[in-house]
């Protein structure tokens, strides 16, 4: 009996919010893929001119000198999810997944936390998922592109970066529901943000500006697949 009510605790542990699975959330809703191998359908390019093409069932991201950040987003929204995402980067060139993120056709302006921020038509800002294979290593911190910067760093969290691998396939768990917004790199708890902003918005994959550089660097990403959280 004292076996089976450890055993009964153990499973109930296991079923709180937040624990069960890696990544911090049980699963059991459906998984939508993003991309499905082919080509580019339901996503579309914004803000810079680097090149995107399909290549090996990946999306590949080709650098382009003297342009700005450029992102490729899905053409619908999301607000609380699960996302999975699989990248390779080059490591000269700085990347990164956006979620809950933002674009507009024309100029606008909009208040965030008393401060006053100006967006230039097709500029996308938001919250991104940070693909950093610098010696800092800040890959799945939080940055908010196009706003107020870094909102969740990785400088106090040496296994975070350590899990980075360099020249190889890495893995994104990203959870966002409510204000929470949790990201893991190869399974190890990376960022754990609380911010209200954006409830809601695009999924972008960023690769960013270069500079004058001409000779092209890639960023990859495969399996991108979301599952929608109910509120």
């Amino acid at each position: 009996m004292k076996l089976l009510g450890i055993c009964l605790v153990a499973a109930a542990i296991l079923c709180l919010p937040g624990l069960g699975t890696a990544g911090g959330k049980a699963e059991g809703g459906k998984w939508t893929h993003l991309f499905n191998g082919k080509n580019l359908d339901g996503w579309e390019q914004h803000t810079g001119k680097a090149k995107y093409h399909v290549e090996d069932g990946e999306i590949v991201g080709g650098s382009v000198p003297n342009t700005s950040n450029s992102f490729l987003c899905t053409t619908k929204h999301y607000g609380d999810f699960i996302l999975e995402v699989e990248w390779k980067v080059d490591p000269h060139l700085n990347s990164g997944v956006q979620i809950r993120s933002e674009v507009f056709a024309k100029p606008t302006s909009a208040n965030v936390n008393g401060k006053e921020y100006k967006f230039a038509a097709d500029r996308v800002h938001g919250y991104q998922v940070e693909i950093d294979p610098a010696p800092r290593a800040w890959s799945g911190g939080i940055y908010d592109e196009g706003r107020r910067g870094w909102l969740n760093d990785l400088s106090k969290n040496e296994p975070a970066r350590k899990a980075f691998k360099q020249n190889d396939w890495n893995k994104f768990r990203i959870v966002c529901q409510g204000p929470s917004i949790k990201t893991w790199i190869n399974g190890v708890p990376a960022a754990d943000l609380t911010d209200s902003v954006t409830p809601s918005g695009l999924i972008g994959l960023q690769v960013h500006a270069v500079g004058d550089r001409k000779e092209p660097l890639e960023v990859r990403w495969r399996d991108i697949r979301i599952q929608e959280l109910s509120k």
